[in-house]
């Protein structure tokens, strides 16, 4: 599989010789929905002609006027000149029949998301063009190899996955399946590029690589939440003001749609055959049977009626913070927290150990680390959350054992409220809610680069261009440290003895050259 993301040139064409599409060759599109107008219109600003067709009769020429009204706004506001609008419409026709695109260099699909309707459009259209005609799918959730499995000329098929909306978000998916010419790979990949996109490779798997990769920042969530540890509104606040995520997942679910949200996720688990690290979640299934499907009908985790009030996370009350801590031994990640403890006049003093804050009271506070404060022999644990950036985190996340000691939780709670941050505490669940999610995206992330899906630099892009993560899983990942990852996931996996939480072995690995680099 990985070969059809390596880039391989014949004897007489090499990678470096082929280029983009050339502006003056048509590019047409098939599906006038919101994304099929979306692709047309940077096709269109890129320079090409345009044709676009939809089966449904007068459909096209509609979508013909609503992208003539796109550009129009766009010289209203002055991110296109008048000029340039005119010769762009000049470009842009509609096609009434499926025989007007039989010159176009490259047919994009944007129809239905169901296959057999997919099959026979392309059945239909290699009646039509010329056997170089590049012939793509923006499916996001349907294999590219079986989309064309059916063609007589499969090699010239690739998969360009769009993200919505096309016009605005940089990344595309190039996606080669099973039959896919290297060269038309390329090909589309460079045309991407003269679109001004950001495109990544990769392979025909279920997900390609985002939709892929992104399913624990739902899935562990979803977990905490129906363990009973937080509610949506703390988590929420858990991984955008102390992940630095740009939106919690209970939010961003309501906004998706919780149906299309909890489909993706069922299509991925099925495709995998049912793999547990996939498995949807019984919470989201329950909201999608109740109707309550987000932001399009009003209620979804939060409602959105007229006047309704948002929920606010929890915030723990205001406790003294205590005049002196010692660190014992290094705290990696959480290390910059040393200095900020200083600067905020707390005296730390420095001593060998396992890496944990003794707490004045003889509280042990903790990062997450797949275990829990119960287990231990006694009350005084407690366990603090990652941040992807312990400075600019303006929360922090604790979790103690139920009944624990009180004098701990409450010197932690006043420890990192003295450095102006809002402290959750949550219920005692091994990894708590940042630590165990970047984990599950670094184990993902690096299963997709173990198996030749794509290179780990693409992914990183995808994830951070494709879902606005702060920091690609990989990146996270190296600074978190690759033996802390799969250390967490053993205690999670011990826990949860499932599948879910197994590190993978592109995991394993880079724990491993992690720890022999510092060896």
């Amino acid at each position: 599989m990985s070969a059809n993301v390596t880039v391989r040139g014949s004897d007489d064409v090499t990678a470096s010789e082929i280029t983009a599409l050339a502006q003056d060759r048509t590019v047409a599109v098939v599906g006038t929905g919101t994304m099929g107008q979306g692709i047309a219109q940077v096709a269109l600003v890129a320079g090409h002609p345009v044709r676009l067709y939809d089966s449904a009769p007068g459909r096209a020429g509609e979508a013909v006027a609503g992208l003539t009204a796109r550009l129009d706004r766009l010289v209203e506001k002055g991110r296109m000149d008048a000029a340039a609008r005119e010769a762009a419409v000049g470009r842009l026709h509609a096609a009434e029949e499926l025989g007007e695109l039989a010159d176009a260099a490259l047919v994009v699909e944007a129809i239905v998301e169901h296959l057999p309707v997919k099959q026979q459009l392309f059945a239909d259209l290699e009646k039509v063009v010329g056997d170089d005609t590049v012939l793509a799918t923006n499916t996001s959730s349907l294999s590219v190899t079986a989309i064309a499995g059916g063609l007589r000329l499969p090699g010239r098929f690739v998969g360009l996955h769009f993200f919505n909306p096309a016009p605005l978000l940089p990344l595309v998916e190039v996606v080669s399946g099973f039959a896919t010419d290297a060269d038309v790979a390329t090909r589309a990949y460079e045309t991407m590029k003269g679109w001004g996109k950001t495109p990544v490779r990769c392979a025909d798997t279920p997900g390609f690589i985002v939709n892929r990769v992104a399913r624990p920042f739902y899935a562990e969530a979803l977990r905490v939440y129906e363990e009973g540890a937080a509610d949506p509104a703390t988590i929420d606040a858990a991984l955008r003001e102390c992940g630095g995520f740009r939106m919690g997942p209970f939010e961003l679910t309501d906004l998706i749609g919780q149906d299309v949200n909890e489909a993706v996720t069922r299509s991925v688990w099925e495709s995998f055959y049912q793999d547990p690290k996939f498995t949807p979640s019984l919470a989201q299934r329950r909201l999608v049977e109740s109707g309550r499907l987000g932001r399009k009908t009003g209620h979804g985790w939060f409602s959105y009626a007229e006047g309704a009030e948002r929920p606010e996370p929890h915030n723990a009350p205001p406790a003294e913070a205590p005049a002196r801590i010692t660190v014992r031994g290094d705290l990696g990640p959480a290390e910059p927290l040393v200095g900020l403890f200083e600067e905020a006049g707390i005296t730390v003093r420095r001593k060998k150990g396992n890496g944990f804050i003794e707490l004045p009271g003889g509280g042990e506070l903790n990062l997450a680390d797949g275990e829990t404060a119960f287990e231990y022999g006694h009350e005084k644990i407690v366990y603090f959350d990652l941040a992807l950036d312990y400075t600019r985190a303006s929360r922090i996340v604790l979790s103690a054992r139920d009944g624990g000691d009180l004098e701990a939780l409450a010197e932690a709670v006043g420890l990192f409220q003295a450095l102006g941050k809002q402290v959750s505490v949550i219920g005692d669940v091994p990894g708590m809610i940042v630590a165990r999610t970047v984990a599950m995206l670094a184990d993902l992330a690096a299963d997709v680069v173990d198996r030749g899906v794509a290179t780990a630099e693409d992914v990183d892009t995808a994830m951070r261009l494709g879902v606005n993560y702060p920091a690609g899983p990989l990146e996270w990942a190296g600074k978190m440290g690759y033996r802390r990852a799969c250390s967490l996931l053993r205690g999670l996996e011990e826990r949860y003895p499932a599948g879910r939480y197994a590190p993978s072995l592109g995991l394993v690995r880079r724990g491993y050259a992690e720890e022999g680099r510092e060896s």
